[in-house]
């Protein structure tokens, strides 16, 4: 997959699959670590109905509607699927401990083992041409499947080996321990990989919010934006950045001196394109807003006046 909406497509379609497998397996199995794989890929699959139509609409052009574009629409939706991976994730923690503590639960261990090797394989998979097209595709969408996937991946071989415990446990006689086994893998399973939707909600909530973006973005454009103005009698440089989803928003504000001889509107339209250039070979899909003024009332934030 060379293309975000292959990607994005292929994922859903693989989500679905494993739903339905996975829904399918757990009635027969009895198993609700298998449900809460299936239950999560079922969510994952209609999140990512809406993620392929705003994965094209964040490629397109702002409009009339949406002055400022669709790029929030990205960190919304990876918002989304963070609070509804951890929804879902506390109520199959609840039901974990209720279950450890009313005695457990009996399972089809033949048919949970043939489950979570397909699950394995098939996340495994998936995961891996997520990251081949991240090699090609820079897109927040395609990072947030391929995290998605590969903690997929994860819990399936975790739960593999799980499952393989049963009939160990059996041949060695170690019965009353057989029926918490699937309770207590749905617990570590949860409690392991609670770090990656809060960390997916967290991140988009606060592109949500206009955060500035980390030191790993924002200090190169800076630099570059300060290398950009070189040429010209700056007093003071005010640069402010967002970047929800792939698009980073900046603006900046130069204050030059009041007596600067400015002959023609275009030596500061020269200036802008040399901003604008300068930012886009460290972040390529950017909107840079350039304002030149006197008066540094006018550009410092207002926590500094």
């Amino acid at each position: 997959m060379k293309t975000e909406r292959g990607a994005l497509v292929l994922s859903a379609v693989m989500a679905l699959l494993l739903g339905v497998v996975g829904v399918t397996a757990a009635m027969g199995s009895g198993s609700r670590a298998i449900l809460l794989d299936g239950l999560f890929n079922l969510t994952y699959f209609m999140v990512a109905l809406i993620t392929v139509r705003v994965g094209a609409l964040a490629a397109g052009p702002d409009d009339e509607r949406f002055p400022y574009g669709y790029a929030y629409f990205e960190s919304l939706v990876n918002a989304g699927k963070g609070l509804l991976i951890l929804g879902i994730s506390g109520v199959a923690l609840v039901d974990a401990v209720m279950t450890l503590l009313t005695g457990g639960r009996e399972i089809a261990a033949g048919m949970a083992i043939v489950y979570a090797a397909f699950a394995t394989t098939a996340c495994s998979l998936t995961a891996w041409m997520m990251h081949r097209t991240r090699r090609h595709v820079r897109s927040p969408l395609v990072r947030a499947d391929f995290e998605n996937w590969l903690v997929n991946s994860l819990i399936s071989t975790a739960v593999l080996g799980a499952f393989c415990l049963v009939p160990l446990f059996r041949w060695l006689g170690w019965y009353p321990l057989v029926p918490y086994v699937d309770a207590v893998l749905v617990l570590l399973v949860v409690l392991l990989c609670l770090s990656v939707p809060i960390r997916m909600a967290s991140r988009a909530i606060m592109e949500l919010l206009n955060r500035a973006p980390p030191a790993s973005v924002a200090v190169p454009v800076r630099a570059a934006i300060e290398d950009a103005l070189s040429g010209l009698p700056v007093q003071a440089l005010y640069v402010r950045m967002v970047r929800p989803g792939r698009m980073l928003y900046v603006t900046v504000h130069v204050v030059l001196p009041e007596d600067y001889a400015l002959h023609t509107l275009g030596e500061l339209d020269a200036a802008y394109h040399r901003v604008y250039e300068a930012v886009r070979r460290v972040h390529r899909i950017t909107v840079a807003d350039v304002v030149f003024t006197a008066d540094e009332t006018l550009a410092a934030p207002i926590a500094l006046q």
